[in-house]
């Protein structure tokens, strides 16, 4: 599911320098493609009385069950990956429900604070089985979507994409992972010998290698054969992102990639960025480079050209233009 086009990304700048190492100038005077905006991810807005949902989620202020759409994991630093709608809404489950049989026990009230996800509509996040997604029948007839058996819920007091307010509530709400779990962060793997601490990377947070494909040539793709993008609004020196919010629930960044696992890829200026959001992002020549939740499998260019502003990524970390 792409994003949709000819809307406004709400986006931050997000701004670092590096006094040892300049990076060289922006690439994007060279390009074939046509300028564009940039491409939007939609922005929520609350409700007066704070317990609204948002319009972005298209989830209403009654309570009434909407759909999730485009489902995705999204990284969030305390509880690492996030199960979210197509909005970037964090999804929650309630431990008084049961996954074996699958059943809701959140009605009146508390799903007026709790909206229940709609079955129906509703895509696995990239990565994962979608075998996993369900529906089970509430008392009043209607159909929930659920996880690993788990009926799936919004919180009324987010606001905004990325926000996990429902977090811990009452001790019984806790963000939903993408397998259905609880989010729970996993801790971080040791660094193995030959890793450069100073740059953040840690082999196991992936890969980076050069696929071939007949339309885009040599592209870069991650270590689960995942095809890595650039996004035309960004920039290389300095080196700024421009994706923040809903636009990284969508295209996930790339974490950081230690030189001894990116096989094929210019190591120039091969830098890591430390962004506001507490993510840290791997650059290619200094461009910060993402991957896209609408590609359900490796070697899939769905992200091509979006928007006219996200582009495969060659070896060099050069857009490719759209042949």
């Amino acid at each position: 599911m792409g994003i949709k086009r000819g809307t406004t990304l709400a986006a931050v700048a997000v701004v670092v320098a590096f006094t040892a190492t300049a990076c060289g100038g922006n690439d994007t005077a060279g390009d074939t493609t046509k300028p564009a905006g940039a491409v939007a991810a939609e922005s929520p807005s609350a409700g007066g009385d704070g317990y609204d949902y948002g319009s972005a989620a298209d989830a209403a202020s009654d309570g009434s069950a909407k759909p999730a759409g485009q489902l995705a994991a999204a990284q969030n630093e305390q509880l690492g990956p996030v199960l979210t709608d197509s909005a970037g809404f964090t999804l929650y489950r309630f431990d008084k429900d049961t996954a074996k049989p699958p059943k809701s026990n959140c009605d009146g009230d508390c799903a007026k604070t709790w909206p229940v996800v709609a079955a129906g509509d509703a895509t696995a996040a990239a990565g994962t089985d979608p075998a996993l997604l369900g529906e089970v029948v509430r008392t009043d007839g209607s159909k929930q979507l659920t996880v690993a058996g788990w009926p799936l819920y919004r919180f009324a007091k987010d606001t905004k994409a990325g926000e996990t307010n429902g977090q811990g509530v009452g001790g019984t709400w806790f963000a939903a992972a993408p397998d259905g779990k609880k989010a729970a962060k996993q801790a971080a793997a040791a660094p193995a010998p030959g890793t450069d601490p100073a740059a953040g990377a840690n082999p196991a947070e992936g890969a980076l290698t050069v696929a071939k494909d007949p339309k885009l040539g040599e592209h870069v793709v991650d270590g689960n054969g995942m095809t890595v993008y650039r996004f035309k609004p960004d920039t290389a020196w300095p080196m700024v992102s421009k994706c923040e919010g809903d636009c990284v629930a969508k295209w996930p960044v790339v974490p950081p990639v230690a030189k001894a696992n990116a096989k094929g890829i210019i190591e120039k200026n091969y830098l890591v960025l430390d962004r506001p959001d507490g993510k840290k992002q791997q650059t290619v020549n200094c461009w910060p480079v993402y991957t896209f939740t609408g590609d359900k499998k490796a070697g899939d260019t769905n992200g091509q050209g979006v928007g006219g502003t996200w582009y495969a990524v060659d070896p060099e970390g050069k857009l490719i233009a759209a042949p």
